[in-house]
């Protein structure tokens, strides 16, 4: 019993570390021409404002449509939503279908001012 709460905690941080937030790695890789920059907030936030040069594509529907989007699985994906809790589960499911390069940039609210320090 032991050995399985202690690889079930394991796995836990496996998956925390997964998602972390990481706006770094995101401005790095927004840098290149080929990244793509993913909202995955509502239609109602998205039209409210959303980063330049954002797709909309909420978190929930994210799996079905990539493909469509981004069928290269070694194409940067840069996430991001209110919190980063949103882009942290798309991000996973993204990372479930084998794509390689997926960055939780976090809220919003956090990096359109970075964004546009960089302008």
């Amino acid at each position: 019993m032991r050995l399985i709460l202690l690889l079930t905690a394991l796995l836990g941080l496996l998956d925390a570390h997964a998602n972390e937030i990481d706006q770094q790695a995101a401005l790095t890789a927004l840098q290149r021409d080929d990244s793509l920059l993913i909202d995955v907030r509502s239609a109602e936030e998205f039209a409210e404002g959303a980063l330049p040069g954002a797709m909309r594509i909420g978190h929930e529907d994210i799996a079905a449509q990539i493909h469509t989007i981004s069928p290269d699985k070694n194409r940067p994906l840069v996430l991001y939503c209110r919190s980063g809790r949103r882009s942290a589960l798309a991000q996973q499911s993204l990372e479930n279908l084998g794509y390689r390069h997926v960055i939780n940039a976090g809220a919003y609210d956090d990096l359109l001012p970075l964004l546009e320090n960089k302008e």
